[in-house]
């Protein structure tokens, strides 16, 4: 109980007000993944409308903000262009299907294998892409324009001054509409993006066979959809983790956006997922519990019902103020400065995540390079701490080496170049209590140089395994076989 009241109560004014920014930032925001996706604008509304309510209940992150997204709106569109909006709402709710059976299998921990460096690019890619995001509402416009969106920055950044009772991205986007209004000024409002919804929306089943064929269709789609969507939200909890200084659970967010995802569809929604840029805004107007969430999503659809003809009078010039400030505020301007001090395969990492998100606009292409990226450095840095020393024993007639360090298939070859085949001597011992064995390949290189020195005439002795190392060795190992060099030779 306490637990439920510190998630939705105890923040209730700050959650409120919060919720009520993200709402009207998430207007234009959906009416345009919309028209990427080629559908109606109020698919994109009312999908960001159910996605926002149920994750407050379902989700595992307090206070993140999920909608319909950019990333998800791109791979739509062969889907929307070749079948229509029913196999669209059809793939939605399949996407949550797969997102609640992959929070049940618990994929949530997948997100321990993606780095520091990886999450830091995510985010400045993120924040580059809010940013270009904006340009096209800043080019070849009139001065009144900019005026607006450098007073509405003005307003954002020094209101907190006065007092941060209100969160001032609201008091902007106040003040700069009434101003519009009262100067009749001539400036693109979010009535220009799209028609908005003056309904609530209604419950309704795709109208499509249910078919082997019609699976074969929405599965792919579904597919990319579920995987981009979660990567996306994981992400982004671990971000608001970071902003917030708390911890959140993975795997219910994975159900929670499935859940969401299959009340979307069932209500005439798109897919969507966590988004970054509202969380940011969520985030920085004091928002922090689940009401915040909820609030947002019922802030949006009130406003679309109740008030859509105000909303539709917002210059468009207020809201990319706020986008702008979010970019501002996203971006780890710390990270810029790391790039001299942290080593090169960490920055190396996050700038390899940040272009490749940023030049193929998909987020996934982008964490999916930077944690590749990351398993291959990291292999190379273990595998250089393998050593292997050796010292003469017996008058010359033993040797013995010492193996320290990680054998695996980074260090195998290493491993097998340290020994000296050629040298004539009777004895050869192996003492390997320093290392560890992980794979096949370093079981495969250990029976290389045990071989090796046996077909020399050698004796060969391997000492110091731990259970761990010695069970690989029982199951996959040749050399401590009868009739290993048999068995070598005609493997």
């Amino acid at each position: 109980m306490q637990t439920f009241k510190q998630q939705w109560f105890a923040n209730t004014r700050s959650d409120l007000l919060a919720g009520l920014v993200v709402a009207l930032a998430l207007i234009p925001e959906a009416i345009a993944f919309s028209i990427i996706a080629g559908v109606d604008p109020k698919v994109g509304l009312y999908a960001s409308f159910c996605i926002a309510a149920v994750t407050a209940f379902m989700g595992g992150r307090p206070g993140m903000i999920s909608a319909a997204t950019a990333a998800m709106a791109l791979l739509m569109v062969t889907l929307v262009r070749d079948h229509g909006l029913e196999y669209l709402l059809a793939a939605t709710i399949l996407t949550g299907v797969l997102q609640i059976v992959a929070g049940w299998i618990r994929l949530g921990v997948l997100m321990q294998f993606v780095s520091r460096s990886v999450i830091t690019g995510f985010v400045n890619a993120l924040a580059i892409l809010i940013f270009l995001a904006q340009l096209p509402e800043l080019t070849g416009v009139s001065w009144h324009v900019y005026a607006m969106t450098a007073a509405g920055l003005s307003i954002i950044y020094l209101f907190p001054y006065l007092t941060k009772a209100i969160p001032s991205p609201l008091v902007a986007i106040v003040v700069l509409t009434a101003l519009s209004l009262v100067l009749n000024i001539d400036v693109r409002t979010v009535g220009d993006l799209g028609e908005l919804p003056d309904s609530l929306p209604i419950f309704l089943l795709p109208d499509i066979p249910l078919t082997l064929e019609t699976l074969l269709i929405i599965f792919p789609t579904a597919a990319t959809l579920a995987l981009v969507g979660l990567l996306e939200s994981l992400l982004t909890a671990s971000i608001v983790d970071d902003l917030t200084d708390t911890n959140s659970d993975k795997n219910r967010e994975c159900v929670g956006q499935g859940s969401a995802n299959i009340v979307a569809g069932l209500f005439g929604g798109m897919a969507g997922c966590a988004m970054i840029g509202q969380s940011v805004i969520n985030i920085k107007s004091g928002g922090r519990g689940r009401l915040s969430t909820l609030s947002a999503g019922v802030f949006l659809i009130i406003l679309l019902v109740l008030a859509g003809d105000w909303v539709a009078q917002i210059p468009m010039a207020a809201l990319v103020a706020v986008m702008i400030m979010v970019s501002i505020g996203t971006m780890n301007w710390q990270s810029i400065v790391d790039l001299k001090h942290h080593p090169k395969s960490s920055s190396m990492v996050m700038l390899a995540t940040v272009a490749v998100t940023v030049s193929t606009h998909d987020l996934a292409k982008g964490v999916i390079t930077g944690v590749l990226l990351s398993g291959l450095f990291f292999a190379q840095k273990v595998g250089r701490f393998m050593v292997v020393k050796s010292a003469a024993e017996e008058d010359g007639r033993k040797r013995r080496y010492r193996v320290s360090g990680q054998v695996f298939f980074a260090s195998a070859d290493r491993f097998i170049a340290q020994f000296d085949f050629r040298e004539v001597i009777e004895t050869v011992q192996i003492d390997v209590t320093r290392a560890h064995f992980w794979d096949i390949t370093a079981i495969s290189a250990l029976d290389k140089v045990v071989l090796k020195f046996r077909r020399e005439g050698t004796e060969v002795e391997v000492i110091g395994l731990n259970e761990a190392s010695a069970t690989l060795v029982d199951k996959f190992g040749m050399h401590d076989k009868e009739d290993a060099l048999d068995l070598a030779g005609g493997h």
